[in-house]
């Protein structure tokens, strides 16, 4: 596993905490409104926001790239836009300590660009769609990536970047592989050498099932987060993962698109503080 990332869970207080930081739409999506620099400003007032409350990792996506598309028609200028907005929040924390775990993910499932953007930018990890298995998503159909991001990863020298593996992909249809377990695809992904696990709701601010989170820790080694649907009032029901990824809880009205709330970053992390105790 990249040795930041694995040292941070291994040596953590569990769960961490990883923020979202939802980039407004980029150049050449249908909802493009701010320039870049625009982008990077609203990006930085939210990363600030998690700074003063001492979440341990953000993670930076292209949220409001809607309606995406599969990774192949992911064009240049977005893994530029990201790039470019990546590098600025890496040097904004450079000199922190601790400094945040930093991560990215390039919507839909375009994994490549988001481990080159990470390699290049000095993140530690990326969150991974469609790693193992085929799914029916709601851009197409997305076909498991493993073998050929391993190997892009190998080629460009960025095995210091972490690779988390959502498991049964949120907004997907899972009846092509109906007949597999969740621990089936867990233990897959890490037979293909995944450095985490994500499980989640079926929809971005729809909560897991608890009762996944125990059997995939129950048989998997690896570091387990939970990605989607965390909220103060049920986070005692994931106390056990290793991570919490929040998103949508933070925003007004606990919506993906609402502004990030201060006030509930805070309430969010003193709760968590004490569960931890």
């Amino acid at each position: 596993m990249a040795a930041r990332l694995s040292e941070a869970l291994r040596t953590a207080v569990r769960p961490l905490v990883f923020g979202m930081i939802h980039l407004r739409a980029l150049p050449g999506t249908p909802m493009h409104r701010h320039p870049l620099q625009e982008i990077f400003r609203i990006a930085r007032a939210e990363a600030e926001i998690y700074r003063d409350a001492n979440v341990d990792g953000i993670i930076v996506e292209n949220m409001y790239d809607i309606p995406y598309v599969q990774a192949s028609a992911v064009g240049p200028e977005i893994t530029a836009s990201m790039t470019r907005i990546c590098a600025e929040l890496f040097y904004m924390f450079k000199n922190s300590n601790p400094r945040p775990l930093l991560g990215v993910q390039v919507l839909a499932g375009a994994n490549q660009e988001a481990l080159a953007v990470a390699h290049t930018t000095g993140f530690d990890f990326i969150r991974a769609e469609g790693f193992v298995f085929t799914h029916v998503a709601d851009e197409g159909l997305m076909n498991a990536c493993a073998g050929q991001l391993l190997r892009y990863r190998k080629t460009i020298g960025a095995d210091g970047v972490g690779i988390l593996a959502d498991i049964k992909k949120k907004h997907c249809s899972h009846s092509i592989t109906a007949d597999l377990s969740l621990v089936d695809i867990a233990e897959a992904a890490e037979f293909f050498l995944a450095d985490g696990l994500v499980v989640t709701g079926s929809a971005t601010g729809r909560p897991a099932n608890p009762a996944d989170l125990s059997v995939v820790k129950s048989h998997s080694k690896l570091p387990v987060m939970v990605g989607s649907g965390v909220t103060i009032n049920n986070v005692e029901e994931f106390a056990d993962a290793d991570a919490l990824i929040v998103g949508s809880h933070f925003k007004d009205n606990g919506q993906w698109d609402g502004e990030l709330d201060a006030k509930k970053v805070t309430a969010f992390m003193n709760k968590v503080k004490a569960l931890r105790r």
